[in-house]
């Protein structure tokens, strides 16, 4: 079952006629109505509604699922490529079942050189693409075809398709004879947790889907009513809480946890100039800047949500669609999203596949800086100044979240220095993400950005550009569509990485 308890309960008032239209909207979306969230939303609600009993339907995969295990079960190394609702879920579940799973959720080309480092006979890639044209998944699955080919090996024996029936990736899959597990298409990606886009990654490291199902098939029931965990949590976040709220999942058993719940609150309520910018901190402790609301999983916080992974699934799902009704949005679209797409592949055209050489405005040790400031200093001390006393500060990697993973302080630091709200996104998968909050919720951020020089480049087959490219174009795209609404975006290039990252932490905890 699903324990919440903490300071914040107190707050839940059940006789409010707010709390109690909640009641109302959870009825409809266990009964599937698209008309819950109004009109403008009833077409997209109408196809977007399955993931309320994907805890049922999902067991007709069980079948399937097992027989891909069985087929793979001597491929040691499993590699994920997915972006975003097809990424986040499978790696909260490989790691609170401590198994192995790589996850290549990055155009990096750093990051991408470990996941190609695995012995390729003993390796089964997942391609996961709802729509099948994701650009990032895309060139990853043309990257490992090559490299399963230069290895003598027949690529539709390593890999497995993950994608909604008539995509373009499922038509050419199966016409090339790939193995194809098709997702249910009346579910969202980020709502896609408890689909085969969670479940197949699961089953291939060796996990017992079923146990995730069970625990959410049992939540499910205590969603109805006014002692609804789902209905309190909702009624919390959208009525006595600010646009802040930070989530910890520091010893709870269910490492990432919080990542997942950052795009899906963020990309599903971010839109129309509302919405609810979670921001992954560290510890329960740590410095989140400004006033917001603390949940965690274990221990003490604001508001601690127990209940097995399963459940905390479900549970979020459902709380994100009645946050959607209170903020009177439409939690399932993403109208935003598609501009930094837009952006990039407007650079990679405009750049005939060769990636320009940028001049910055000043160079301080190891870092370019884009930014009319002398040194990294003065130009995070830019940011901290620019932000609002509503705002908050973005911070944006488009580096190796693996290696360069030391860069992940600089959230904590400048929220100390700052006193404002810092988030943590690795490039490009947060454009997946909090990406559509930047642009759809509310416009009082303002955003780092942190670039990097690669060691080596990897071309991607079939392309006229390399990753490099492709991630820089990401980056100055994402960059262009923040600037276009009048939002101050400051950029530093690592000219070396170790140095660069050293020197910009340096740099920011001597900030007074």
């Amino acid at each position: 079952m699903i324990s919440i308890h903490g300071s914040h309960t107190s707050k839940i008032d059940r006789f409010d006629p707010r709390y109690l239209s909640l009641v109302e909207a959870s009825a409809k979306i266990a009964s599937k109505d698209p008309n819950t969230w109004g009109p403008n939303a009833h077409d997209e609600a109408l196809i977007r509604l399955n993931w309320v009993d994907s805890a049922t339907s999902s067991r007709t995969l069980l079948p399937e699922l097992d027989a891909l295990a069985a087929r793979f079960r001597n491929h040691t190394h499993v590699v994920l490529c997915g972006m975003g609702g097809s990424s986040l879920a499978p790696e909260v579940i490989a790691a609170s079942f401590k198994k192995e799973l790589f996850v290549l959720d990055s155009t990096d080309p750093n990051y991408i050189s470990h996941a190609l480092a695995g012995d390729l006979s003993k390796t089964v890639v997942v391609v996961s693409s709802k729509s099948g044209s994701t650009v990032e998944t895309s060139s990853q699955r043309a990257l490992f075809e090559s490299h399963f080919a230069e290895a003598g090996l027949n690529a539709a024996e390593h890999m497995v398709i993950v994608t909604d029936p008539g995509s373009p990736l499922d038509e050419d899959a199966r016409k090339r004879g790939f193995i194809v597990v098709n997702a249910d298409p009346n579910v969202g990606g980020r709502f896609s947790a408890l689909t085969a886009f969670g479940l197949v990654p699961a089953a291939l490291i060796g996990i017992d889907v079923s146990v995730l199902l069970d625990a959410a098939s049992d939540a499910i029931p205590s969603f109805q009513g006014a002692q609804s965990p789902a209905i309190a949590m909702a009624y919390l976040l959208a009525y006595q809480s600010g646009q802040y709220i930070a989530f910890c999942d520091t010893d709870s058993g269910m490492p990432g946890l919080s990542d997942w719940i950052e795009q899906l609150v963020a990309e599903s309520t971010g839109k129309d100039n509302v919405g609810r910018l979670p921001i992954v901190i560290e510890s329960v402790t740590a410095p989140v800047g400004g006033d917001a609301l603390r949940i965690a999983f274990t221990g003490k916080s604001d508001l601690v949500v127990e209940c097995e992974l399963g459940a905390q699934f479900i549970f979020w799902e459902w709380v994100t669609a009645l946050l959607g009704f209170a903020l009177e949005i439409d939690p399932f679209n993403q109208p935003n999203v598609t501009e930094a797409k837009e952006q990039t592949a407007s650079l990679l055209k405009s750049w005939s596949g060769k990636l320009p050489k940028f001049t910055p405005q000043n160079i301080d040790g190891a870092v370019e800086i884009f930014a009319d400031a002398p040194t990294v200093q003065e130009a995070l001390t830019q940011v901290i100044d620019a932000v609002s006393t509503d705002g908050y500060i973005a911070i944006m990697a488009y580096l190796d979240r693996r290696d360069n993973e030391e860069l992940a302080q600089l959230r904590r630091i400048i929220a100390d220095k700052s006193s404002r709200p810092v988030t943590f996104g690795w490039g490009p998968r947060f454009l997946h993400s909090t990406g559509q909050f930047h642009k759809g919720g509310q416009q009082n951020g303002v955003f780092l950005q942190i670039t990097g020089e690669s060691d080596n480049d990897i071309e991607i087959p079939g392309r006229d550009f390399t990753f490099r490219t492709l991630i820089s174009a990401q980056a100055l795209g994402d960059g262009q569509a923040l600037a276009s609404r009048d939002l101050k975006v400051v950029r530093l290039h690592l000219r070396n990485r170790e140095n660069g990252i050293s020197e910009i932490l340096s740099a920011a905890r001597a900030i007074i």
